[in-house]
């Protein structure tokens, strides 16, 4: 592990050129920013090659996998999904019609408040996520691979607290 500590990244390399022109005190911030977005991207990358076999796309297996852990009848609203998936009322509702074509998911009115749209989960939705669930775990297993358990442990220990703070906590 030693010789990993030493080895330098494209960050430390980018960070290197700021520090020369920055007049930032304290860049550790930007530093982790940077890495965090490096690897959203390279999770991003691979989970798009891995899932394009399967002729489906990240957004798709995230708006299954939201209806999929509200339990049966797997349905939420609108207003929900747009609050789980943190999206605008319009890419909720652009992203449920390209899915509502596919056969995945279908609208229903509220029978308890008519104002209320439901996005429910059909049967061929459920199926075509549970063919795809195993490969997007196994993807970000091996993405996140170099680091032991612990340090996983840790770094989730940390982002929730940063979560936490920019979003708020949620109560179960």
């Amino acid at each position: 592990m030693g010789d990993r500590q030493q080895a330098v990244d494209r960050v430390d390399v980018i960070m290197k050129q700021v520090a020369q022109v920055s007049t930032a005190p304290d860049l550790t911030s930007k530093e982790l920013c940077q890495r965090i977005q490096r690897v959203a991207h390279h999770l991003e990358t691979r989970l798009r090659r891995e899932l394009a076999v399967f002729g489906i796309e990240p957004w798709e297996i995230e708006l299954l996998a939201s209806l999929r852990r509200v339990g049966p009848p797997h349905q939420v609203t609108a207003g929900s999904l747009q609050d789980i998936m943190q999206l605008t009322t319009g890419a909720v509702t652009k992203r449920v019609a390209a899915l509502e074509k596919k056969g995945w998911v279908r609208r229903e009115v509220d029978a308890g408040d008519r104002r209320q749209v439901l996005v429910c989960l059909t049967d061929e939705g459920e199926q075509r996520a549970l063919e795809v669930f195993a490969t997007k775990t196994e993807t970000e297993a091996r993405v996140l691979s170099a680091l032991d358990l612990a340090t996983q442990r840790r770094l989730n220990d940390d982002l929730r607290t940063l979560l936490i703070d920019l979003e708020g906590a949620v109560r179960t």
